[in-house]
């Protein structure tokens, strides 16, 4: 004890306080609790109650030692042009901000193969649901149709459905290469040449023109008209004469 009451000594020097900067304080009380027994009371073993009385103390000390300090002339806040130099080179933080940057674009790239990993599935599941309907919608008219052989039923209607859903298919596609329009060559070419009009699909037969039958002629269909004459039948009266008959008529003229 006299040894440590000697190198204690040693140590003391006389200086003044702003040399030394040191702030002995008590406990300080919590200003939350009411009760005097919480105040003085601070469980060793409770980690949040010893971190929060020394939180408590180090704003004490520093709210004491701030008037010292502005009494003594000492500044207590950083200048706005304040610099302080790195304790790293550039270098070492170049080499930092890569691998930070490589880190970034690794997590990037792992995101998107994610997002396209679950795209596919989503593209995979969507193809197999319309093939599976396309599957049952095409079994379930191959048994109306034998139903309709067999006379089991008489009902026409899955083929009313599959012209209603062709021509709806043929309206939506029409619809999709109105909105896309001609490419700015095809455009061009109309403008100079003209539009000669629709070509192709313009011989479908539609549900009306299948239900009119106003043009139908059963001696023509039944084969009760006028026939054509074939290889083993009459000769047609309005045939046209060979070469060598219209030559011999022609020299009997003269």
């Amino acid at each position: 004890q006299e040894g440590l009451k000697c190198c204690l000594s040693e140590f003391q020097r006389q200086l003044a306080w702003v040399e030394r900067l040191d702030v002995t304080l008590g406990q300080v009380a919590d200003p939350v609790s009411q009760s005097a027994s919480d105040k003085d009371a601070v469980d060793p073993e409770n980690d949040f109650q010893r971190e929060m009385s020394f939180y408590r103390q180090a704003q004490a000390a520093v709210l004491e030692a701030l008037p010292k300090l502005r009494k003594l002339q000492v500044p207590t806040r950083r200048p706005d042009d304040y610099f302080a130099e790195m304790a790293k080179s550039d270098q070492q933080m170049q080499k930092i901000r890569k691998k930070l940057k490589s880190k970034q674009e690794a997590m990037e790239k792992s995101e998107k193969a994610k997002q396209l990993r679950a795209m596919r599935k989503y593209g995979k599941k969507v193809q197999t649901e319309i093939l599976q309907r396309r599957q049952k919608e095409k079994k379930n008219m191959l048994n109306a149709v034998k139903k309709y052989q067999k006379g089991l039923s008489d009902k026409l209607d899955f083929l009313d459905e599959d012209q209603t859903l062709s021509q709806g298919n043929k309206k939506g596609n029409a619809n999709q290469r109105i909105k896309k329009g001609p490419n700015a060559k095809r455009r061009y070419k109309n403008q100079k040449f003209g539009f000669g009009g629709k070509k192709k699909g313009s011989k479908w037969n539609t549900k009306e023109s299948f239900n009119d039958v106003s043009s139908f002629q059963s001696k023509v269909a039944h084969n009760k008209g006028p026939r054509k004459a074939g290889k083993g039948g009459k000769k047609a009266l309005n045939k046209r004469p060979g070469k060598r008959a219209r030559q011999k008529m022609k020299s009997r003229a003269r």
